[in-house]
């Protein structure tokens, strides 16, 4: 039996909100061979703690066989990752949280980079790191969702990208001090 997003959130009810107050200690993303090319951290960690997380972190979720569950109990936290083509999107939720909703935040994550980038690949995300960044931004605020319409998210991306044209678009003189 499957279970949708909409039958994990429900319709209404107090209990049911629990489930969407989880917060993200983090999201990494690699590649197969190990490589990090993005990386969100939403607790405060020394520089040397985040490296050795992640070092740790990528070993053992490359050694994982692709047959194995995509959630794994680490320190006291979950782990919930998932490939798409070559890159690993891995989360670290707390304990109590629900990893379902944690892949679908993966998965709507990787559908706004698929639809701003039209179908995404490693070399989007290693050359627009920055997009991929605002992106998930946009998406997520404190390692919580912060909106959950794509057709939202993308709009707000479309404008910023409109802002950065237009402030890099050279205007003339006259037209800097209204003059046009």
């Amino acid at each position: 039996m499957f279970l949708s997003l909409k039958s994990l959130i429900g319709n209404t009810g107090e209990s049911n909100t629990v489930l969407l107050r989880g917060k993200m200690q983090f999201m990494l993303l690699f590649s197969r061979q190990g490589k990090l090319r993005l990386q969100k951290w939403y607790v405060p960690l020394s520089d040397k703690e985040k490296k050795k997380i992640t070092r740790e972190l990528v070993q053992t979720v490359l050694a994982r066989k692709p047959k194995m569950c995509s959630f794994l109990e680490w320190r006291d936290l979950k782990i919930v990752y998932k490939r798409y083509a070559s890159l690993y999107f891995c989360c670290a939720i707390e304990d109590q949280d629900n990893e379902l909703i944690t892949l679908e935040i993966i998965h709507r994550y990787v559908e706004l980079l698929d639809k701003y980038f039209g179908s995404v690949c490693e070399l989007d995300i290693i050359f627009n790191f920055e997009k991929a960044y605002f992106i998930l931004d946009e998406f997520l605020l404190g390692g919580e969702v912060q909106e959950t319409s794509k057709k939202n998210v993308l709009k707000a991306i479309e404008q910023a990208d409109l802002l950065q044209e237009e402030a890099e678009t050279p205007r003339s003189v006259l037209e800097e001090i209204g003059l046009t």
